[in-house]
Formats: C-alpha cells, sequence, structure tokens
C-alpha cells in the first residue's frame, strides 16, 4: 500500500489523449494550463469600422486590381481568376527520372476568387440568409464545374487579418487541382479504412453520436449538425456536418442549402459573440474526390466543413502551434467540452445588432 489516495480522472484537470479518427492521429488534451498567467504576445484587435467601400481595395465593385482589370459593379457573388495564383493550368513537367529522395510531381490547376457580397463592412453572419444561400450555390456551381476535370476542388476562406487575409472584403478561395492534396488524401484513406471495418460512413457514424451525446454540440437543425470536435485542436474549432449521407456540397438539396445558410449564420454569430469581434478563422469544405474519382464508389465520404479560429483566452490572444505542437504532436488547453459549452451558451442575435439597437 502506497497509502496515496486514488484521484478519480477529471478531463478538466487531468491531461489525456484524444483519438482524430480522420487523420490517425493523438490529441494531447491538457485544460489545467488554462490557470497559467498569460505574459505572452497579445495581438491586435480586428478593426471594427470598415468602410462599405473602399476605393483602394481590389475586391471592391468597380475597382482596379493589381493585373489592371476592372472589377464589375456586382450586386451579389463576384468570381474573378486569382492574380496571383499558386497552381496554373499550364505548369510543365519535371519529369520522372529523379532520385527517391529528391522526387517532384507536375502540379496544374486553377485559383479563383469569390467575393461573397458587394459591401466589405458585411461578412457571412452579417449578411442576409438569402445571400448566404447565393454563396452555396455558387460553391456548388464551381464543385460541379472545376470537378468535371480535376481530383480535388477546395473551397475555403480566411478571415481576418490574423489569418492572413490582406483584403478586409467577404470572400473566399477556390483552388483546384490535377493532385489529391496532403489533408483530403490522409482523410480518404481514414474515412475508407473506417467504412470497410464498420460498413458505416465515419463522419456519419459520428454525426448520429454527437446528436445522442449533446455535449459538444453547439448548433443543430433537422438537416445539420455543428460541434466542437471530440478530437479538435484548436480551442474553438468547429464540424459543421450533414445529418444525411451526402458526398459532395453540389449534392445537397435546395432545402439542405437553405438550412446550412442559416446554420452557417448561426455558429458565424455565436464565434463573433464570443469576444464581441469578427472573429478570425481558416474554414473549408472536404468532399468525395472528383474528376477521376467521380466514376469510383465513395461511399466512405461524408461531406463536411472545418472551422480552425486561432483565438483561444481573448480577442487578442491566440493558441501558437508551435514547439511541442510542431515537434511532437497537437496540443490544446481547454477541453472540446469546455469550448462548445462556451459557444453553445451564447446569443444568436449578433453583438452588432444589438448595439445598433
Amino acid at each position: 500500500m502506497s497509502g496515496k489516495e486514488e484521484v478519480s480522472f477529471d478531463p478538466k484537470e487531468h491531461q489525456h489523449l484524444r483519438y482524430n479518427p480522420l487523420r490517425d492521429s493523438w490529441v494531447l488534451v491538457s485544460a489545467h494550463r488554462m490557470k497559467r498567467p498569460w505574459a505572452g504576445q497579445v495581438e491586435k484587435a480586428p478593426e471594427e469600422h470598415i468602410p462599405r467601400h473602399d476605393p483602394c481595395n481590389p475586391l471592391c465593385p468597380g475597382n482596379t486590381r493589381a493585373n489592371g482589370e476592372v472589377n464589375p459593379n456586382y450586386d451579389s457573388t463576384f468570381i474573378f481568376e486569382n492574380d496571383f495564383p499558386a497552381l496554373q493550368a499550364d505548369a510543365p513537367d519535371p519529369g520522372s527520372a529523379q532520385h527517391p529522395l529528391f522526387q517532384s510531381k507536375a502540379a496544374r490547376g486553377v485559383c479563383k476568387v469569390m467575393c461573397f457580397h458587394p459591401w466589405s463592412d458585411v461578412t457571412l453572419p452579417l449578411m442576409k440568409k438569402e445571400d448566404v444561400v447565393k454563396v452555396i450555390d455558387k460553391w456548388a456551381e464551381l464543385v460541379e464545374e472545376l470537378g468535371a476535370t480535376y481530383p480535388w476542388v477546395q473551397i475555403f476562406e480566411n478571415k481576418g487579418a490574423m489569418m492572413g487575409c490582406s483584403n478586409p472584403h467577404p470572400h473566399c478561395q477556390v483552388w483546384a487541382s490535377n493532385f489529391l492534396p496532403n489533408e483530403p488524401a490522409l482523410s480518404e484513406r481514414c474515412q475508407r479504412a473506417y467504412y470497410q471495418k464498420h460498413g458505416e460512413p465515419l463522419l456519419l457514424q459520428y454525426v448520429k453520436q454527437e446528436a445522442e451525446k449533446k455535449e459538444r454540440v453547439v448548433v443543430e437543425s433537422s438537416d445539420w449538425l455543428a460541434v466542437v470536435p471530440y478530437w479538435a485542436t484548436w480551442p474553438y474549432q468547429l464540424l459543421l456536418l450533414p445529418r444525411r449521407h451526402v458526398l459532395r456540397i453540389n449534392d445537397l438539396t435546395a432545402e439542405e442549402r437553405e438550412g446550412l445558410a442559416d446554420i452557417m449564420k448561426r455558429l458565424l454569430t455565436k464565434y463573433d459573440n464570443l469576444f464581441e469581434i469578427s472573429f478570425p478563422y481558416s474554414m473549408g469544405w472536404h468532399g468525395a474526390p472528383t474528376g477521376p474519382h467521380l466514376k469510383e464508389d465513395n461511399s466512405h465520404w461524408q461531406l463536411h466543413a472545418h472551422y480552425y479560429p486561432p483565438l483561444l483566452r481573448s480577442a487578442t490572444v491566440k493558441k501558437f502551434m508551435v514547439g511541442y505542437e510542431m515537434l511532437a504532436q497537437e496540443q490544446r488547453d481547454i477541453t472540446p467540452e469546455q469550448a462548445a459549452e462556451k459557444l453553445r451558451n451564447l446569443p444568436e442575435e449578433h453583438y452588432k445588432n444589438r448595439q445598433n439597437q
């Protein structure tokens, strides 16, 4: 007998590992670290007073972009080819005669920019629901169009200067590539393995489990569920899932798109209300691969969106993914359950609308 009193496990007090089945990796949860005082870097709070139209902003209607092209006076969504694309359709092939340690492959594709709205002073949670539906419809059109040729179409939004967004205007990017990038390739392998073992799509089983447990649910509807995933890395990370088995965003019905617009506005309003700022994040959609994969059985896939916001303690203190996270494994400082509870309990009326009353 050691004489030591046995301590019961408490996830809010005791570090532990959680498995991420989408990446076949583990996350270290150390919620007790939130008790430590913070004397590190403090970020600049996001700019709250953005002009509706800035003549120097290349994304605004009627303005001239860096390549000399003039934007139309658009009044809804607007899509154009990225002026500085990371992928081009006509890049040459590096060839195949290479040493195993110095391999290269051809990388080709297209990069598009999509403006959500003509006004710079609105974001998705502040847009009208019908305008958000138009954004979703355009996303679906782009996946349909680019996915006819390219194996992967990545829709993503970097919101806020903290996430590298240089132009304060509601917009996203869409990159289509002739290869399956690392993250979706890993997700493809993990979802396929789970389906082969259990006979059901991983994320379809997951959405059912989370709908029953409720403890990590932030917002939900008859068609959609948004949760802080059990394996979340970022403090207020969210996973947005349809309840029905859906492979790609262009497979959503009109009713599901309406429901998606509604739940996006709800969850993004909660994000903004957390610290009463325009909440920064990177988000993106993952669905079944396209192009040559359209002819394959992709039943193991389930459409989903990832939201990765960096803020942790306040509007000016973010989570740093450095040191241990870069050299050993991912680590988080607040449990997913604590994060979900904070978000869930926030009002669904945007703080800016309350201030204007």
